[in-house]
């Protein structure tokens, strides 16, 4: 059921903002030039890889998220407009409209075996610790609403993660962690 109700949302999504898609595609074009979209290596349910796709946010090139990531690119995450593209992730069942977010594959290695039953559920793009403050939080916060959600996963519980989405979006709420462009890289496991 909750697979079909993804099809569902993500294909409505996808429809009802088309317009808004198509006009990202071109304002990404007009500022920071082509690809349009941004492809990376994620780690999705039991670990296993998939292609994240989303909107291009950061200059190519040489230096830190902070020296590549463009007003443009402010703006779009801001919105969560970068993030439109994953609906064909969900479309393709590799995410989940809700779930925790999916990180770099390269971050497997670093979790605790706790951490690691974040990816017993498909990743969404949103979830608890999107609601909860976002970049704004710690890794270990984030973990912890993770695994909350993991723990206690329902559809009531995705219904009110999604109409909190809509607040948090519009609030432009937890976009960055403190001294960072967008989020501080997880280093793993304090041993």
């Amino acid at each position: 059921m909750r697979r079909a109700l993804d099809l569902l949302g993500a294909g409505l999504a996808a429809l009802l903002l088309a317009p808004v898609i198509a006009a990202t595609a071109v304002f990404v074009r007009a500022t920071l030039g082509g690809p349009v979209l941004f492809r990376q290596e994620r780690a999705g349910r039991h670990g296993e890889p998939f292609t994240l796709v989303k909107f291009r946010s950061m200059r190519d090139g040489p230096g830190n998220d902070a020296e590549r990531l463009t007003a443009a690119g402010r703006f779009l995450r801001s919105t969560s407009l970068d993030e439109l593209p994953a609906l064909w992730n969900v479309l393709r069942g590799e995410m989940s409209l809700v779930g925790p977010r999916p990180l770099p594959v390269s971050y497997l290695p670093r979790y605790s075996d706790e951490q690691r039953r974040r990816h017993d559920v498909r990743p969404g793009i949103t979830g608890l610790a999107q609601v909860r403050g976002r970049n704004a939080l710690s890794w270990e916060e984030k973990f912890a609403y993770d695994l909350e959600y993991v723990r206690n996963r329902s559809l009531g519980l995705d219904l009110r993660i999604l109409a909190e989405t809509v607040r948090t979006v519009l609030r432009r709420d937890g976009i960055t962690a403190a001294g960072a462009a967008t989020s501080h890289e997880f280093q793993g496991v304090r041993r």
